[in-house]
């Protein structure tokens, strides 16, 4: 009998490792960098709000923040177009992405458009999401090159209009 149960533990535990290796063969891995606008430094967290394929779902659990500080984003096989943003204090604020910093203007926070990065361009060539919060002339230190299978994004923390508007 114990010899029985061995046996079908050990399958089990094949089972179970040949599932996640099929997970992992299809799953599209992808480093973030996310970047303060003015200074181009990392910030390093893992408080990413990942969606993907203009679905309303949010997901905070995808990236992993690696040593260095970058984060592994794994996105299932499915995933066309993503779209990420950041929590700071506590996960009570967001960010605002510098993608759409011009989009500002506009008289209702929410009404925003989201924009969306080909998940095909950043596995191929990498992609460098828009700075638009340092205006025209970008800084040297701001220029920065993506590697095949990066997404790289600026962010700048909210003014305090924005904070009270939220």
């Amino acid at each position: 009998m114990t010899r029985r149960k061995h046996r079908v533990f050990l399958l089990l535990l094949c089972l179970a490792a040949f599932t996640v290796s099929l997970f992992s063969q299809d799953a599209k891995m992808v480093t973030v960098r996310m970047l303060d606008s003015r200074t181009g430094k990392l910030i390093a967290t893992s408080n990413f709000l990942v969606r993907i394929n203009h679905l309303a779902v949010q997901h905070g659990d995808w990236v992993h923040k690696n040593e260095d500080g970058t984060g592994a984003l794994a996105l299932p096989a499915d995933s066309d177009e993503l779209s990420i943003h950041a929590t700071y204090e506590s996960a009570t604020l967001i960010y605002a992405n510098c993608d759409g910093d011009k989009d500002r203007g506009t008289s209702d926070h929410a009404a925003k458009p989201e924009h969306w990065y080909s998940v095909a361009t950043i596995l191929s060539s990498g992609v460098v999401a828009p700075n638009d919060c340092v205006g025209k002339k970008v800084p040297e230190r701001l220029q920065v090159v993506a590697r095949p299978g990066e997404f790289v994004f600026f962010v700048r923390e909210l003014n305090t209009a924005e904070r009270f508007r939220d």
